[in-house]
């Protein structure tokens, strides 16, 4: 995605945002369709129960359109829906005890598995077998390696938006990432970019 597309979109959701904020019921169903999908799998990546989830992005949604008034004007809104269906699937195991509720949410594990496809990889570069090796070092990372790569490379999220969502600091989410892509890059030896890989995968 190019620089300007990226910024028409984010131009179009605070468009929407600020007509959700001032009551539009259109602007909200529109932000409702274009990212619910998305943050039903991303809710999946950290829970096992889809139905859950699913009950999780809704509440999101009417939580944002009961207290719109209360709203901030400016925001990343792709960023803060997200940060938004995490925290609520935080509260959801608090709620069922799963950890104590004095836990912070790096409790929760990242469950996605990385998919590179075979038709990204030209047979010139690498073997099926190179693409079967990659998938298998992206799905044995860290769950936090593996959040903060999918958060960045199938999200688009910034290093200081994985930082607010992670619930830690701009290094700490630095360093997560730095050290993902260090372990892939000690073991990947095909000619393909490893970004150019991540920025395709499928989960």
């Amino acid at each position: 995605m190019n620089t300007k597309t990226l910024q028409f979109k984010t131009s179009d959701d605070l468009t929407l945002w600020t007509n959700l904020k001032n009551g539009d019921e259109k602007s909200f169903s529109l932000l409702f369709e274009k990212y619910y999908g998305d943050l039903v799998n991303y809710g999946n990546s950290l829970s096992p129960n889809a139905e859950k989830v699913q009950d999780c992005v809704q509440d999101v949604f009417t939580d944002i359109w009961v207290y719109k008034n209360g709203l901030q004007s400016s925001v990343v809104v792709k960023a803060y829906l997200l940060s938004s269906v995490r925290k609520r699937i935080a509260r959801l195991y608090e709620r069922d005890h799963i950890f104590r509720k004095s836990a912070s949410t790096d409790s929760i594990a990242f469950l996605l598995e990385f998919s590179v496809e075979h038709d990204l990889m030209d047979d010139d570069y690498a073997t099926k077998e190179k693409v079967v090796h990659l998938n298998k070092l992206l799905n044995n990372l860290p769950a936090r390696q593996k959040e903060a790569l999918y958060l960045r490379y199938h999200q688009g999220l910034t290093v200081d938006q994985i930082a607010d969502m992670l619930e830690v600091n701009y290094q700490s989410a630095s360093n997560l990432l730095h050290r993902g892509l260090l372990t892939l890059r000690k073991e990947w030896k095909g000619s393909v970019s490893l970004i150019l890989l991540l920025s395709s995968v499928t989960f």
